[in-house]
């Protein structure tokens, strides 16, 4: 038996649609990543991009279980000496919201050159609209 390995012409990508409302953020993430990566699809193969494009709508009113929204912190350095910047989620949450999202998928990921063209797939939007219309984007249920 041999094993099978994707080709670019057997690749196709659709389009789908994630509602990010009242869902906790990891649980959202790990499935976005999924999609993006293929994992869903039977020709997957873990060496090339086979997965589908995901927009996320309603990315503000994705939740952080816990006292994360509050003790949880996100940093940054700008690589200065004392360039740690540190801001809490709720802050985050509520002034980029798209930015959490996109970095909790960032983080489920490969960290390589092929993550980073998965990454690009990955379409987030605070609110429920977005101008993908004319993809014709499938719904996807994430089971909560």
């Amino acid at each position: 038996m041999k094993t099978y390995s994707a080709k670019l012409s057997d690749i196709t990508r659709k389009w789908l649609i994630v509602d990010a409302d009242g869902v906790p953020l990891g649980r959202l993430a790990s499935r976005v990543a999924q999609l993006l990566r293929g994992k869903h699809k039977p020709i997957f193969t873990p060496h090339m991009d086979t997965g589908d494009f995901v927009i996320v709508i309603n990315a503000e009113k994705a939740k952080l279980t816990g006292e994360k929204l509050e003790k949880k912190m996100h940093y940054r350095h700008s690589g200065y000496i004392g360039g740690l910047k540190a801001i809490d989620y709720a802050t985050l949450m509520r002034e980029k919201p798209t930015f959490v999202v996109r970095e909790a998928v960032k983080g489920m990921l490969p960290h390589n050159k092929l993550g980073r063209a998965m990454l690009k797939k990955l379409k987030v939007y605070a609110g429920p609209d977005h101008p993908h219309r004319s993809q014709k984007p499938e719904t996807v249920t994430l089971d909560v």
